[in-house]
This record gives structure tokens, C-alpha cells and sequence, in this order.
């Protein structure tokens, strides 16, 4: 088979009950949302009740992960080399776990789904492995979501500080 960078086929996060939270499908093997979702609950009760981290399934290598309520998931090809997937796997759970103060656990993961999403896109685009160091893709989303544009307590400190430049210019 020949080499390719396109490594990652879905990344997906799937709480207790099987159900989705966040998923991403780099490819066309699974095309419609039915699809998907099959697939992901075939996944789950296969993977829900073991303590192994690496599954096969129809052709595809999976590793997965829990976290009190939660389960991660990256899914590659059979050919795939399962280290890459992990240390992809864990650079989402690691980056994941700063950004919600280390609570990764369905209700913090809903109350920051747009970090989430950021999250993984700074680890992988469209299959392609981008960044497996956590400490990096922590400092990349940071810097979006400070850059992301004003708040309200900006917002409040712009009014002030042109309150104190009228007030100075009127006693001018």
C-alpha cells in the first residue's frame, strides 16, 4: 500500500450512553450521517466494555480512550500504524484536559464544544496529522480565542477609557 498523509478516517467523542458529542469524518467512507451513526454505536459496543485501547472494526483500526463519562475515539485504516493514531488520541485527550481545567467529562465538553472543535483542528485537517504536541496546539487555540475579538469587560473598558478622553478634552 502506498504511503499517504491522509492517516485519520474520523475523530469522535461519544458520551455513556453511545450517543454522539463530536465528530469529524476526514473521508468518504462512511458518506451519509446514517452511516456514521451505526458505525459509532458498533464502535461503542464493541469498545464500551473492555479495558484494551486498540480495536478492530470492518476494516479500520480504532483507539480509544474514556474519561469519566466520555469516550474519544481516532479511526484509521487496518494498514495504519496504531502509534500514530494513539499519539494523536492522546494529544486530543491531553489538549482537551487543559482547556477544560482537567474535567474532561460530558458536561464541561458541551459547555466548550467551539474549544473542542478548535481543538481538533489544530491536531488533525482533513485526515492529516498537523500537531501531536499538546503544549503547542493548547498555545495555537489560546491565541485564537484571546484573538477572537472584543468581550463584554472590553467592551466596558473601551466605554471608560472614552469617557476619560471626552471628560479630558472638555477640560482641555
Amino acid at each position: 500500500m502506498e504511503p499517504s498523509l491522509y492517516t485519520i478516517k474520523a475523530v469522535f467523542i461519544l458520551d455513556n450512553d453511545g450517543r454522539r458529542l463530536l465528530a469529524k469524518y476526514y473521508d468518504d467512507t462512511f458518506p451519509s450521517m446514517k452511516e456514521q451513526m451505526v458505525f459509532e454505536k458498533n464502535v461503542f459496543n464493541k469498545t464500551s466494555r473492555t479495558e484494551s485501547e486498540i480495536a478492530f472494526l470492518g476494516g479500520m483500526t480504532i483507539v480509544y480512550k474514556s474519561s469519566i463519562d466520555i469516550f474519544l475515539y481516532v479511526v484509521g485504516s487496518s494498514s495504519e500504524n496504531e502509534l500514530m493514531l494513539m499519539s494523536v488520541l492522546a494529544c486530543l485527550f491531553d489538549s482537551l484536559s487543559h482547556i477544560l481545567r482537567k474535567n474532561v467529562e460530558k458536561r464541561r465538553l458541551l459547555e466548550n464544544m467551539d474549544g473542542a472543535f478548535l481543538v481538533l483542528d489544530e491536531i488533525v485537517d482533513g485526515g492529516v496529522i498537523l500537531e501531536s504536541d499538546p503544549q503547542q496546539v493548547v498555545q495555537k487555540v489560546n491565541f485564537r480565542t484571546d484573538d477572537s475579538g472584543l468581550t463584554e469587560q472590553s467592551v466596558a473598558q473601551v466605554l471608560q477609557s472614552a469617557k476619560e478622553q471626552i471628560k479630558w478634552s472638555l477640560l482641555k
